[in-house]
């Protein structure tokens, strides 16, 4: 059953308070068969300057229309595809991503659709998917997973992180993956169990996952492998060059902020680290049955 488009979609965003959420969110509008009542939500939001062209919300609408048209058939898979664009059309500073007033905005009077449409269950969707936690609501997940993953500029990495449901859910709630050659030594670990076809990657995603985050708790990663960090004033000419840049592609990778990219020695060093942690973790045992990392519907 189809669920319920938005209408009259406000051509700035704005900011939407968690209290005010949790009201309109009933069955009807989770499961898709109805719209968030427009009219009160907009009394209670605050918008965001309409000056700021990155804050117009005519090309962030385009861009989930073509990932729902181009993913109906495997709706997970457009997280890969998303992730990037998504961090590469709001253009936030961290600070503004922290808010979740922005995201609730962008669940309930932008993309309601989209939300429905990627996260339902079998009877609706949950409301930590319209609002909640950075790692759960549906947009804010993957801007992080862009932000955190991404290598400077490069969107790779990040394509590789979101192929697999786990990293999302899993690895993405950790406090390590804010250092850089962390999180990147992470994908590059699994960009090779990808190309190895390595069954069930999932479950080596969760055991890496949680014995980085053990591990980490008496090893300083920052340490082991140095990151001078991102360059603050890069990304802030990034989000000033908004005002003229033309609409992220779809057939390619945008450019993210040119911040620097993570040291390929500090990642190299915890490679060969997480590798003896990967070989070492117990993985989930499970019954046997049908399974595709690919195709998971939270």
């Amino acid at each position: 059953m189809s669920q319920a488009t938005p209408h009259e979609i406000p051509p700035v965003l704005g900011l939407l308070p968690d209290a005010v959420v949790a009201k309109y969110l009933s069955q009807d509008v989770r499961s898709g068969q109805k719209t968030p009542p427009q009219v009160a939500l907009r009394k209670a939001a605050t918008l965001l300057p309409p000056s700021e062209t990155h804050r117009h919300t005519t090309p962030l609408r385009q861009l989930l229309e073509e990932a729902m048209r181009r993913f109906d058939h495997q709706h997970t898979a457009a997280d890969a595809w998303l992730a990037p664009r998504l961090h590469a059309t709001l253009r936030l500073t961290r600070a503004e991503a922290a808010d979740s007033r922005l995201w609730n905005y962008l669940a309930l009077l932008i993309a309601p659709d989209y939300v429905v449409w990627r996260h339902r269950g079998a009877e609706a969707t949950a409301t930590s998917r319209f609002s909640g936690a950075h790692y759960t609501q549906a947009f804010s997940r993957l801007w992080w997973a862009a932000e955190l993953f991404r290598d400077g500029a490069d969107y790779r990495p990040v394509e590789i992180a979101c192929r697999v449901q786990d990293v999302l859910n899993t690895t993405l709630r950790l406090d390590v993956i804010d250092h850089r050659p962390t999180a990147l030594a992470i994908v590059r670990i699994l960009a090779r169990l990808i190309a190895d076809g390595t069954p069930r990657l999932g479950d080596h995603v969760n055991a890496l996952s949680s014995a980085v985050n053990t591990a980490g708790s008496t090893l300083v990663y920052d340490v082991l492998a140095p990151d001078g960090g991102g360059d603050g004033e890069a990304v802030s000419d990034w989000i000033a060059e908004a005002q003229d840049a033309p609409a992220v592609p779809f057939e390619r990778l945008p450019d993210g902020p040119d911040d620097g990219r993570v040291s390929a020695g500090s990642v190299d060093v915890l490679v060969a680290l997480f590798d003896r942690l990967l070989a070492e973790a117990t993985r989930r045992q499970r019954p046997t049955r049908r399974h595709t990392d690919f195709d998971v519907s939270s």
